[in-house]
């Protein structure tokens, strides 16, 4: 799985320019991650097709960085994230984005972006 982070401009608009150039190519949004703060605003999608997602935001002229993005399937209660950041950032890992994917019962899925895909990947497979 892929994420899109493009840094807009915190103008009235941003978003639904992006949105919309994503709608036009049938791409849906499976969870988003948006922020402003300075006057600067990043917008985070994770698409459900990279590929389309790719081709609409370059044929509407958006910048876009791309990442790879791992998941991790939790108990839906107190002290489970605080165990898995931890356990990441004892290991040197810094997070450049995090993401809530999914809630079913009593699971929560959550989404992580960083500068060490491959320690990620394997880091969550203990849990």
């Amino acid at each position: 799985m892929r994420d899109c982070s493009i840094q807009l401009s915190h103008h009235p608009g941003d978003l639904a320019r992006v949105a919309q150039a994503l709608a036009k190519r049938s791409v849906n949004i499976k969870s988003l991650a948006a922020i402003s703060l300075g006057g600067q605003a990043v917008v985070r999608i994770i698409p459900d097709d990279i590929e389309a997602a790719r081709g609409a935001l370059e044929a509407a002229n958006i910048r876009f960085t791309e990442n790879e993005v791992h998941t991790v399937l939790l108990e839906n209660k107190a002290g489970q994230l605080a165990d898995v950041t931890a356990r990441l950032g004892d290991q040197g890992i810094n997070l450049e984005a995090v993401y809530l994917t999914g809630i079913m019962d009593d699971l929560v899925e959550i989404a992580f972006v960083s500068d060490n895909p491959k320690k990620v990947k394997k880091l969550l497979e203990e849990f």
